[in-house]
């Protein structure tokens, strides 16, 4: 075997809620990305490393490109998402194996006009009724697109990882590792407890709340075996900020002992957790408020 260092870059990108984000979970073994049933739960771009022997694969999980640009954010979105598949070695573009939307389409433009080799990953194969029903699926998306390789999978179940990940090593160009190999993230541990509180946030409040929250971490301090953190989960309006709070304070609780539980788990110490709810006014079509709120 070679013992040439491998390095390389794989965007994952598609549409709103196909799986990216449980995909860049489960090629990496562990929780970098939060997910939630809700489509563009994903707003920044998240790095994932894995090191197999020589060769080292950064995954990057982008948000979900939509042609609905209504917003700052929407926008903001999208530009990050387009930006990293100019830079990547490798492209996985990840569908939904029970249906193919506009949106798929408009992000297979988008993927026409790069010279990235791309790998199509039909995920959610385990809901379909027959997996016969893969092979024509096949057929159809090889005349769409010339297509480095095309691999079904169930991100969510495991099945096929294995076969996707050998194909992306062998993708992988020579070059130094970028990152030691110990390292699984880019994202600091400030970043992570901020977007654990945020899934909670979107996970209690279901429907009630979009996309009308970010967490904000003011302080993370540590007091011997103790770490102290205080955040703000921001809301765009007076009126969504007692859908957060709940009644008596209830709902906020119930976000903060779920954050916090994960919390633990990812610092492994003990943490004291305080959460205030707090209105910036239209935050997410504001260009300046996105800037102000860490949305470079």
């Amino acid at each position: 075997m070679s013992t040439l260092s491998k390095c390389g870059y794989v965007a994952i990108v598609g549409r709103p809620n196909v799986g990216k984000s449980t995909l860049l979970n489960t090629l990496i073994g562990q929780k970098i990305s939060i997910i939630s049933a809700k489509p563009q739960t994903t707003r920044n771009q998240i790095l994932g490393i894995k090191t197999i022997e020589n060769t080292q694969i950064v995954y990057i999980d982008t948000p979900g490109l939509h042609d609905a640009e209504k917003r700052a954010m929407n926008r903001y979105m999208n530009r990050l998402a387009s930006a990293v598949m100019m830079d990547a070695d490798v492209i996985i573009f990840i569908i939904d194996a029970t249906r193919w939307l506009p949106d798929d389409e408009m992000v297979l433009k988008k993927i026409s006009s790069t010279d990235v080799p791309v790998i199509l990953v039909i995920n959610k194969i385990d809901k379909l009724n027959d997996k016969k029903d893969i092979l024509p699926l096949i057929q159809q998306f090889k005349e769409k697109y010339d297509f480095a390789h095309i691999i079904p999978i169930s991100a969510r179940r495991r099945e096929n990882i294995d076969s996707l990940e050998k194909t992306i090593l062998q993708m992988m160009p020579e070059g130094p590792h970028l990152f030691p190999d110990t390292q699984h993230t880019d994202k600091s541990e400030r970043f992570q407890v901020a977007e654990i509180i945020r899934e909670k946030v979107i996970r209690g409040t279901e429907q009630e709340l979009p996309y009308s929250t970010t967490v904000i971490i003011e302080s993370m301090k540590e007091e011997g075996k103790l770490m102290e953190i205080n955040a703000i989960i921001w809301v765009e309006r007076e009126s969504q900020k007692p859908i957060v709070i709940g009644k008596d304070g209830e709902r906020l609780k119930q976000i903060g002992t779920a954050a916090r539980k994960e919390i633990v788990r990812l610092l492994n110490k003990k943490v004291f957790l305080r959460l205030w709810v707090k209105v910036k006014s239209n935050w997410t079509d504001d260009e300046g408020a996105l800037d102000s709120l860490g949305f470079e």
